[in-house]
């Protein structure tokens, strides 16, 4: 099939510049030392592929996406990177993939509880690290350690998010050390062998953890590319233009706020400028010389943010140039 013959607004992925950033990263994460992030991409047959390629443990976001990947027999080695409280989910989770090794993160005596009573075997200790979101003070993570030893269950180790930094332009690399000398303190406290963390904007960067939590770096977006951390865009939404306006100056795609992620900005267009966005509409006008395209015409837009782009779709639809190769369903979306 044609790209131009998909359904508008569809979620298109380069094939060949995937495998490249997938290959990229792996020069320097090589094997289970990347713990990709499901969370970026939210589908099995993504991570099928990463998994093809030596890259098979896990993290995720959302007790869905941990089921989904067990169910898709991806259950070798699972990290929910994230605090629940849901005690009956994670009963199900583990009634349910009984084979899956699955380990969560936990920053607080509610967490340690709930992990406990749900029946988690292992658990890391999240850390906060400078980003005001989850994990604990690293001068708590010892005693929480111990807590969790208490009720039976394995710390593996810990792990910290420098989401705060996965950006960040100036001394990056400082920074990050600062942060991940935190990570490393709690560390020294808890015992494991993981030290686990980092992501795709720190992937150079992130000397001290010994997996990197990273996901975006598959598809790409140009809020990441406009920090430089040398992966590529793979990713882009197939519209088409639907109304145009020459007297203005303007034109109208068919994808708006409910096919793209917008928290880190607007998405582009090559050779134009998106003025703004609308539930179904993105209006945009060429440079210089461009002209509009035709009513009917496609278009491609960049996102400015993967995760909550590719959320909103059903499929990615994989191409080899101007051809449709394949269809992965984004199996992974919802909670």
């Amino acid at each position: 099939m044609h790209i131009d013959e998909l359904p508008t607004p569809a979620l298109v992925v380069d094939r060949d510049v995937l495998e490249a950033n997938i290959a990229l990263m792996g020069q320097r994460w090589p094997g289970r030392s990347l713990r990709p992030h499901v969370k970026a991409f939210k589908s099995v047959s993504m991570a099928r592929r990463l998994a093809e390629l030596g890259h098979d443990s896990f993290c995720a976001a959302t007790i869905k996406e941990l089921a989904g990947l067990a169910a898709g027999g991806l259950g070798g080695d699972l990290l929910l990177a994230n605090e629940t409280v849901d005690l009956q989910r994670l009963k199900t989770l583990l009634t349910e993939h009984q084979d899956a090794r699955i380990t969560v993160a936990v920053d607080s005596p509610e967490t340690v509880s709930v992990a406990a009573q749900a029946g988690i075997k292992e658990v890391l200790i999240d850390v906060n690290v400078g980003m005001p979101r989850c994990g604990c003070a690293p001068e708590d993570a010892g005693p929480l350690g111990d807590l969790v030893r208490s009720t039976g269950m394995t710390v593996r180790g810990v792990m910290g998010y420098e989401g705060h930094l996965m950006t960040e332009s100036t001394d990056q690399g400082e920074k990050v050390e600062e942060a991940m000398g935190l990570l490393l303190k709690a560390h020294d406290a808890v015992g494991g062998e993981v030290i686990s963390g980092g992501g795709t904007g720190t992937w150079r960067t992130n000397q001290w953890v010994n997996e990197l939590q990273a996901g975006s770096f598959t598809l790409m977006d140009t809020d990441y590319e406009a920090s430089g951390t040398g992966f590529s865009k793979a990713l882009s939404l197939r519209c088409t233009i639907i109304s145009v306006n020459r007297k203005g100056g303007w034109a109208v795609a068919d994808g708006g706020t409910k096919a793209l992620g917008l928290d880190h900005g607007l998405p582009s267009i090559d050779d134009g400028e998106v003025l703004y966005c609308s539930d179904e509409h993105t209006i945009f006008a060429m440079k210089d010389a461009v002209a509009l395209p035709k009513v009917g015409e496609r278009i491609s837009l960049w996102p400015s943010h993967v995760d909550p782009t590719v959320s909103q779709h059903d499929n990615l639809w994989l191409c080899d140039g101007n051809e449709v190769v394949d269809r992965w369903a984004v199996d992974l979306r919802g909670w």
